[in-house]
């Protein structure tokens, strides 16, 4: 079998700080070794031999929360109401190619419309279309009246596409079993309101007893299960039911901290859009955001609290709700600087939480340049480790290679 070798390599491999002067060989779907030129096998005839020149190689990225369906959203009718639903599955294709080219070869649904997530998820591993590796989410599992039941009923929509309404513990069981029956392998629920939403943060949609009652479905079966949750209430909340993944978390403190360490729940600080919106209001003096008052003071708590969770071991993964009017699909890697900026999370920790973490959520065995792992890897123009905005340019991706094939190159072999 034909073998690919990066030489020269700045490696950024997922844990350690950056070793210049790296081979990385891959082989088939996998890297079979990584080291330098001497203690590496050596290239045959057949093989292909990249001289990287001290180019940075680093794991494929992972976008944790990810709304693949979502096309310029201003308001929540615009989600499952703007077009149909075969349009959404072409315009859900565009966007996974988009995110595959901009670096990211995993993604984590965080809620699809009509089951899109995955049917998408068959069409990329039948390779019918480019995209990411894909853990799919489904609709919204919902309480009547929360945030998200936001049709009026005199429309007679019943939400079908874009959410289940479920009340009570045994409603809440029965719709997760119906979502894993439609395919689904993460699934969606809002114990709280908050970061963007019509209830606040300090409003419970659902009861600790739904809350269980959904984690403990979902966990039988083996599939995983997050929830947009901002108060400390919803976070010690979801902690009890041992839910997988909570979503931005914005009201954590040590209490939550220490619960998260235990049990190893994922957090998804989805920090862009109000660190985008508050930099804009600085910047002009306007507010693009009816709540950007709100959004300030919480990305001031943010910034305090979330250095102390990365040191205590929390772990952190990306992801925000691109495809929102003011946050497109493309700009990915800007959320990237915002935790730089913000909270003051180090490049190379933010490149773990993108690509170990990512992978260690995903389920795949990624993240990590090691003999054994996944050969998804990015060759990058620069060094993103002392600057993270060099991954905001699609142009200074040399190379996305996702399972040992190719996806972009612009290298030449020796």
């Amino acid at each position: 079998m034909r073998r690919t070798f990066f030489r020269g390599a700045n490696l950024i491999d997922g844990i350690n700080r950056p070793k210049a002067n790296t081979t990385v060989v891959v082989e088939g779907e996998r890297i079979t070794a990584v080291g330098t030129s001497s203690n590496t096998p050596k290239p045959t005839a057949q093989d292909v031999v990249y001289d990287l020149a001290g180019k940075s190689l680093m794991p494929g990225m992972v976008m944790c929360h990810y709304h693949v369906a979502y096309d310029n959203v201003m308001n929540l009718h615009d989600i499952d109401m703007k077009y149909p639903a075969t349009y959404l599955a072409l315009i859900a294709a565009k966007n996974a190619e988009l995110l595959l080219r901009s670096g990211y070869t995993g993604a984590v649904g965080a809620g699809t419309m009509h089951n899109i997530d995955v049917t998408l998820k068959q069409a990329i591993d039948n390779k019918l279309i480019l995209g990411p590796r894909f853990l799919s989410c489904g609709r919204d599992l919902v309480t009547t009246g929360d945030s998200v039941d936001c049709h009026p009923d005199f429309w007679k929509l019943n939400m079908d596409g874009l959410a289940r309404i479920c009340d009570g513990p045994d409603d809440f069981r029965k719709a997760v079993r119906e979502e894993i029956k439609r395919g689904v392998e993460m699934i969606k629920l809002y114990p709280t309101g908050g970061h963007g939403l019509m209830w606040p943060a300090d409003v419970m949609t659902m009861s600790q007893a739904e809350i269980d009652a959904a984690v403990e479905a979902a966990h039988e079966r083996g599939k995983k299960i997050r929830g947009h949750i901002i108060s400390k209430k919803g976070i010690l909340a979801g902690l009890k039911a041992n839910i997988d993944v909570i979503d931005h978390g914005d009201m954590m403190d040590a209490e939550c901290i220490e619960g998260m360490v235990k049990q190893g729940t994922f957090v998804t600080p989805s920090l862009y859009f109000p660190w985008k919106m508050v930099e804009q209001k600085r910047k002009t003096g306007k507010a693009g955001f009816s709540g950007i008052d709100e959004m300030e003071k919480g990305l001031e708590h943010s910034y305090q609290i979330i250095p102390k969770a990365q040191q205590a071991g929390v772990k952190f993964v990306i992801g925000d709700d691109f495809g929102i009017g003011v946050m497109p699909h493309g700009e990915y890697a800007c959320e990237l600087e915002a935790y730089v900026k913000g909270p003051g999370i180090s490049p190379l920790e933010v490149i773990t939480w993108a690509t170990k973490n990512g992978y260690e959520l995903l389920g795949q065995d990624g993240g990590i340049i090691q003999a054994g792992k996944l050969a998804d890897l990015l060759v990058v123009n620069g060094n993103p480790a002392k600057d993270i905005t060099i991954l905001q340019d699609r142009n200074n991706l040399d190379v996305v290679m996702k399972g040992g094939e190719f996806v972009t190159c612009q290298l030449t072999p020796n």
